[in-house]
């Protein structure tokens, strides 16, 4: 990994004594993490998030994530069996947490398509003051029919609207924990309220947000406090960087109001070599044979259980209709043209001579590897937060025990020796920890 020469024009001054900020996303789904793994502990046993959540803490991260979700996936209506089936009530789970943790940030993933805004503001401010002022809400959309079968409403919300009912949801939470008698009646919600639920010491819950889109943009620039950006190779995370500081500060917040918190995975090894071939592990097993065959058939729309993974492509025609989204995984841009990608896929196949696996493995889209030794890893970082090109890292375990130990055995210690990473907590809340003042949240709450 080579360091970077030149002050890139992120609309930020370098900053040779920048703090580094660092999570952990704790998924509920997905192939990136090995889940099947003999050393890997039960993803849904309180004691792994306990573990996983202390240790976190010992490396002095800012923060936990815990992804959420409203429905388990599916695959032609059946449950994915390549997917974990439980997946515990994220603020629940926090508020179990904060029990056994002391100074580590506890965010929850949280819908703004499905959930009542008032319900959703009280529970997020009870997690926040239980916890001592280390909550956050990493704010979500949706526009999917089948997550919104589990809800009365069904999926009533056009795909262009979710980011507008968002910005409802978030302004209303914003003004319920301000103390403010809240109400409102629009064509996407109706909520009247009086707050119940005491400021914590941090004086209300951090606001994260995902989302590359136009409307997730915007609303990352004139709520969030953080944001999960999926920029994270050199170009494309000083573009973003660019481009958010610049919306941010239209709507009149500073233009570094917002932490830039890429998602990556990390793959550390005491060599280069050992860490490439970690990578090559680790892409093998998360598009094994079982999880191949249904990302086929989430394309063919068939039952393909019968044919090799290690064989050629399917010689049947898939059913001709839209893709089905039952997996809640595909954009809507995405759910049409199939028959014409799958097409192209044959036509690789053929020209390289791949196996359905193979041809998986291909044209899934790529992890967003950070690979390397630890001093690899954190001579890239130390650039990149000293450079503002980001400000910390939102980090996707590939393995529950492993790709934890590395990060706080291994990685942690070469950022301090660096002198990017704290030796110890000097804040005891979330908004200290990432070092967004009393400044930030004045103009915070001008924008809203």
């Amino acid at each position: 990994m080579s360091t970077i020469d030149s002050h890139p024009d992120t609309g930020a001054a370098y900053d040779e004594n920048a703090q580094i900020h660092l999570g952990v996303f704790y998924p509920g789904i997905g192939a990136q993490t090995v889940w099947e793994d003999p050393n890997a502990p039960d993803q849904v046993a309180t004691d792994t998030f306990v573990e996983v959540a202390q240790k976190l803490e010992r490396g002095l991260f800012d923060a936990f994530f815990l992804g959420d979700g409203q429905r388990v996936r599916e695959n032609r209506g059946a449950i994915l069996s390549t997917d974990i089936a439980g997946r515990p009530d994220a603020i629940t789970q926090l508020a179990a947490l904060a029990s056994v943790t002391e100074r580590i940030g506890l965010v929850a993933t949280q819908n703004t398509t499905y959930s009542l805004p008032v319900e959703l503001a009280r529970r997020l401010a009870s997690l926040d003051a239980l916890s001592e002022g280390r909550a956050g809400w990493n704010i979500v959309t949706t526009d999917n029919a089948w997550t919104g079968e589990n809800f009365r409403r069904g999926g009533w919300l056009a795909h262009e609207r979710r980011y507008e009912r968002a910005t409802q949801v978030v302004e209303l939470a914003k003004q319920y924990w301000a103390g403010e008698k809240i109400g409102s009646d629009t064509d996407l919600l109706t909520a009247h309220a009086t707050p119940n639920v005491p400021a914590s010491a941090q004086g209300r819950p951090i606001l994260f947000q995902a989302g590359d889109s136009t409307g997730g943009r915007d609303l990352a620039a004139r709520h969030a406090d953080v944001v999960f950006s999926a920029n994270n190779a050199y170009d494309d995370a000083v573009a973003y960087a660019r481009d958010l500081r610049t919306r941010t500060a239209a709507f009149g917040r500073a233009a570094d109001a917002v932490r830039i918190l890429p998602g990556v995975t990390v793959v550390l090894g005491d060599t280069p070599d050992e860490a490439e071939e970690k990578v090559r592990w680790l892409r093998s097993n998360a598009h094994n044979g079982v999880r191949a065959i249904a990302f086929l058939e989430h394309y063919w729309g068939k039952d393909l259980s019968a044919y090799d993974p290690e064989g050629p492509l399917p010689d049947i025609d898939p059913v001709d209709t839209e893709l089905d989204p039952s997996r809640g995984t595909l954009s809507i841009d995405a759910r049409t043209g199939k028959l014409d990608q799958i097409e192209r896929w044959r036509k690789l196949a053929s020209d390289k001579g791949l196996s359905i696996r193979e041809l998986v493995l291909e044209v899934s889209p790529a992890s967003r590897f950070h690979s390397g030794t630890p001093a690899q890893v954190a001579d890239r970082w130390t650039e990149l937060v000293r450079h503002r090109v980001v400000d910390g890292f939102n980090i996707n375990p590939y393995h529950l025990r492993d790709g934890i130990d590395d990060l706080v055995d291994k990685l942690v210690p070469a950022l301090q020796e660096r002198g990017v990473h704290r030796t110890e907590y000097t804040s005891t809340t979330l908004r200290g920890h990432l070092g967004l003042d009393d400044e930030h949240a004045a103009s915070d709450r001008k924008a809203s």
